[in-house]
C-alpha cells in the first residue's frame, strides 16, 4: 500500500511538472540559433556587471524634521585673517538676547597677509571646487561620501619662514553660542564687557591702519568633519578703502550626518554676501568691520546613506536575465517565420531546392509510368 501510495504521489507530482524536458533527439539547433544564443548571453553577462556596480553604489537620502533641541549649544569654528595687527582688533559675539559671549576661545596669532605659492594653489583650487559646487549640487553628496579620504580643507602651514614683517592677525579657535541669532564682528579694538552692553577701545588705533581686508580659511558651525567644505572657505576679500564693512548674512541648518564611515551631527548653511563703504557725509553709516550675522533655521536635516538590498538585487539580476532570454527567444522566432513567409513568396533558398527537387520527382515519375506509343501498330506475327 505504501508503495502504491508512493507511486500515485510521484505521479501526481509529474504531472504538475511546469518545466517538461525535451528529448534531444527532438531539438534542432541552428547557426542563426547559435548567434542569437551568443548575443543573449553576452547581453546578459554585460548587463549582470552594469548591475553589480550599482549594487555596490550608494546613496544619500535627505530627510526632514523639525529640531525639537533647543538647550545645547552651538559650536562656532572660526579661522579668519585680517590685514591688521593683532594689538589693533577685536572679535566677540552677540547673540539675539544681547547676551555677550567671551571670545576667550578665540586665538590671536601674528602672520603674514601673503601666501606662499603653495598656499595660493591650495587656495585656487578649493575655489575650484566652491565653483563647481554651486553648478553641480550632485557632487556634494560625493564629499558625503568620501568624507575622511579626500585632502585636508585647513590652509597648509607656511614652507618657508620668511622675514617679511607680520602685517596680519590670524584669529581661529572655537566658541560655543546659544541656538539664536547672533552677530560675529571683528572690529577695531579690543571688546570690553559692561552690564549695559559691549563696545570696543578703538580710540587709541590711528585710522590709517584701518584695513578690513580678510581671508576666511574656515568657518563652520557644529561639529568639525574633515573633507567637508564650507561655502565662505577660502573666501578672501581685498579693500583700498579705510572705512569698509563686510556683511556676511547665514543661516545655519542643523544637519546629522550618518554614512558608512562616519556618524555626526553638523550643520550646513547658506550665506548671502554684502559690503559698502563707511560715508557718514553720503548717508552710509555704520561701522568699519567684518560682521557675519547668523541665524539658525527651525528645520533638521537627515543625511543618510542608503544601499540596495541583497534581495532587490537577486530580483533585478534574475529579471534581466529571464527577460533577455525570452525577448530573444520569441525575437528570433519572429525574424524567423518573417524569413519563411518572404522565401516562401519569392522561391528563395530552401523552398527554391524543395520545389525542384518536387519538379524532378514529377519528371521521373512521368518517365517511369509513360507507355510507348510504337507498340500499337507493330504487326504481329
Amino acid at each position: 500500500m505504501r508503495r502504491l501510495s508512493r507511486k500515485k504521489a510521484l505521479s501526481l507530482v509529474r504531472e504538475l511538472d511546469a518545466f517538461p524536458k525535451v528529448s534531444e533527439s527532438y531539438v534542432e539547433t541552428s547557426a542563426s540559433g547559435g548567434t542569437v544564443s551568443l548575443i543573449a548571453f553576452s547581453a546578459m553577462a554585460l548587463l549582470a556587471i552594469l548591475e553589480f556596480f550599482v549594487y555596490r553604489d550608494t546613496w544619500m537620502k535627505y530627510e526632514y524634521a523639525v529640531d525639537k533641541d533647543f538647550s545645547s549649544k552651538l559650536r562656532i569654528n572660526i579661522d579668519i585673517t585680517v590685514a591688521m595687527k593683532c594689538q589693533h582688533v577685536g572679535a566677540d559675539i552677540l547673540d539675539l538676547a544681547e547676551t555677550m559671549i567671551t571670545s576667550s576661545g578665540l586665538q590671536y596669532e601674528p602672520v603674514i597677509f601673503e601666501l606662499t605659492p603653495q598656499q595660493r594653489l591650495w587656495q585656487r583650487t578649493l575655489l575650484l571646487i566652491q565653483s563647481r559646487l554651486r553648478e553641480e549640487h550632485a557632487l556634494q553628496e560625493v564629499l558625503y561620501k568620501t568624507l575622511l579620504k579626500g585632502a585636508p580643507t585647513a590652509l597648509p602651514p607656511r614652507e618657508d619662514t620668511s622675514m617679511e614683517p607680520l602685517n596680519a592677525c590670524r584669529i581661529h579657535g572655537h566658541v560655543y553660542v546659544n541656538k539664536v541669532a547672533g552677530n560675529l564682528h571683528i572690529t577695531v579694538g579690543k571688546p570690553i564687557h559692561h552690564p549695559q552692553g559691549h563696545a570696543h577701545i578703538a580710540a587709541f588705533v590711528s585710522h590709517e591702519t584701518y584695513n578690513f581686508s580678510h581671508r576666511i580659511d574656515h568657518l563652520s558651525f557644529g561639529e568639525e568633519i574633515p573633507g567637508i567644505i564650507n561655502p565662505l572657505d577660502s573666501t578672501e576679500k581685498i579693500t583700498y578703502n579705510n572705512n569698509q564693512m563686510f556683511q556676511y548674512f547665514i543661516t545655519v541648518v542643523p544637519t546629522r550626518l550618518n554614512t558608512h564611515k562616519i556618524s555626526a551631527d553638523t550643520h550646513q548653511f547658506s550665506v548671502t554676501e554684502r559690503e559698502r563703504v563707511i560715508n557718514h557725509a553720503a548717508g552710509s553709516h555704520g561701522v568699519s568691520g567684518i560682521f557675519v550675522k547668523y541665524d539658525t533655521s527651525s528645520l533638521m536635516v537627515t543625511v543618510s546613506e542608503q544601499h540596495m538590498p541583497l534581495w532587490q538585487f537577486l530580483v533585478r539580476l534574475c529579471g534581466i536575465i529571464g527577460g533577455i532570454f525570452s525577448t530573444t527567444g520569441m525575437l528570433h522566432g519572429l525574424v524567423g517565420f518573417c524569413v519563411d513567409v518572404i522565401c516562401c513568396r519569392f522561391k528563395l533558398g530552401v523552398y527554391r531546392l524543395r520545389e525542384d527537387v518536387q519538379l524532378h520527382n514529377q519528371m521521373n515519375n512521368l518517365n517511369h509510368h509513360q507507355i510507348p506509343l510504337l507498340d500499337d501498330h507493330v504487326p504481329r506475327e
